[in-house]
């Protein structure tokens, strides 16, 4: 509480001219006691007594005057303390409250009577009582001012969130502790500081929300392209299905007429002539021997027949001397056959691949050069096999007329098996395909499987031409 203004400087001016006066008049009076007073002498101390009434008339009033501006001055602060948008509450050392506004009594929903001597903490909620326990012990501990929040408890209503502001402060008259704490209600602020952590919980919620979304779609396209794919696949399997069952048909057609046409003759010949020989020997014995000759000649020619035959189905030299010998065999033949020039040229250490990736090299060259037979229309190609990094290179170059690889890689438009079997073949050894044709520059099939183990080796070379 404030103190109440000290007399203005005129009512103290005033009331010490008096004291003065009267005590020069007692002085006075006791130094003339005992002698008689004349008229002069009574006419002179009345009319100091009527100078005194006037001395105490002017100081009553200036009194008066103090007291109605104390008066106004305090009810202006009793307005200001007891109406103020927030609670001020006086404690002691103890927490109880000594003094509290009407806004602090509103606040707490109990009269302001009722609150003195009544310890604030007794309306803090429990989970809050730690915190605000804390926060009185640092504001008497101090002088600087303490902030806390705290949910207090309200007779017949809901809790409610409120912020207290406390500094420690000393009474002149009384040496006891004492501080002075400010409390409001943030209940609306809480609300709306919840409001807003939960819109921006929502609002991230809703990004992941947009981004699983994004990343489901993305997911539907990749399972969408995949059965597309898997559909193609299936297609080119279907086909590839299809032109193997027509290719093995048509291999069996060409050997069964090869059989028929050449090895049944053959064999029907050497029957004719082992009759006739029989019929000979006892008509003729002369000509025997020369029947005999004729008829190992045809022997002979159905037994090349049959290893031609073999050959192509299974070359037995690739597995008894290696991939460059049956190569070597092959182009040999297919030379002679085609009237081709073909060079071969390869490095000795690619016999120590397995068995399995030698057989794929010697059937993607041999299926190349029937290909290029047939329909190149060219008059030189180069077979080369060659070590680069850690995987070896099958290449295969003619310069005879282009065709639509991509068209014929679909697998669209052909019954035969073609560059769709050789890379088929080479795709299971976990090697690439790659096939360039360009009008004026041939065709060019290159294949590229892994072989770590291999070691270079010496390159050899040969040439076949037409005969």
């Amino acid at each position: 509480m404030k103190k109440k203004p000290a007399p203005s400087t005129v009512t103290a001016r005033l009331r010490r001219s008096a004291e003065v006066r009267l005590r020069e008049r007692t002085r006075k009076n006791l130094s003339q006691a005992g002698v008689p007073k004349s008229a002069a002498d009574t006419r002179r101390q009345f009319h100091e007594l009527q100078v005194h009434q006037v001395e105490l008339e002017m100081q009553n009033f200036e009194l008066q005057k103090a007291r109605d501006e104390n008066e106004v001055a305090l009810e202006k602060y009793t307005d200001l303390y007891d109406f103020a948008p927030v609670g001020y509450f006086s404690l002691d050392d103890s927490g109880r409250i000594t003094e509290v506004n009407l806004t602090g009594a509103a606040l707490l929903g109990v009269e302001r009577s009722r609150l003195i001597n009544q310890s604030l903490a007794r309306f803090v909620a429990p989970a809050s009582q730690p915190g605000f326990h804390l926060f009185l012990k640092r504001v008497f501990a101090g002088t600087e001012k303490q902030f806390c929040e705290a949910s207090l408890l309200k007779p017949d209503a809901a809790a409610f969130w409120a912020r207290f502001h406390g500094v420690a402060a000393i009474a002149v008259s009384d040496p006891r502790k004492w501080c002075r704490v400010a409390a409001w209600d943030i209940t609306s602020l809480k609300q709306a500081e919840e409001a807003q952590r939960r819109a921006d919980v929502l609002a991230a919620t809703n990004l992941e929300l947009r981004q699983e979304i994004i990343r489901r779609q993305a997911v539907e396209a990749s399972l969408k392209q995949s059965e597309q794919d898997q559909r193609r696949l299936l297609e080119q399997l279907r086909q590839m299905s299809r032109q193997i069952l027509l290719a093995q048909e048509d291999e069996r057609k060409r050997i069964s007429r090869e059989l028929h046409d050449v090895i049944a003759q053959t064999l029907t010949g050497i029957n004719v002539q082992l009759t006739a020989l029989a019929k000979g020997a006892v008509i003729n014995p002369k000509d025997l021997v020369r029947n005999i000759a004729r008829t190992q000649q045809a022997v002979e020619k159905a037994v090349d027949i049959v290893h031609e035959f073999a050959r192509e189905l299974r070359p037995a030299v690739l597995d008894d001397l290696g991939l460059i010998p049956a190569l070597h065999s092959f182009v040999k033949i297919f030379s002679q056959r085609t009237r081709l020039h073909v060079q071969l040229k390869a490095f000795a250490g690619v016999e120590q691949l397995d068995i399995a990736k030698r057989t794929v090299l010697f059937r993607v060259a041999q299926e190349a050069l029937t290909n290029v037979a047939r329909h190149a229309q060219a008059g030189r190609v180069e077979v080369s096999i060659l070590k680069l990094a850690d995987r070896i290179v099958l290449k295969i170059k003619d310069d005879g007329i282009s065709f639509q690889a991509e068209r014929v890689l679909r697998g669209k438009g052909s019954k035969r098996l073609g560059l769709l079997g050789m890379r088929e073949r080479v795709e299971m050894i976990g090697g690439t395909f790659d096939v360039e044709s360009a009008p004026g520059r041939g065709t060019t099939i290159q294949v590229e499987i892994p072989a770590a183990k291999v070691r270079p080796a010496a390159v050899k070379k040969s040439g076949h031409t037409k005969p």
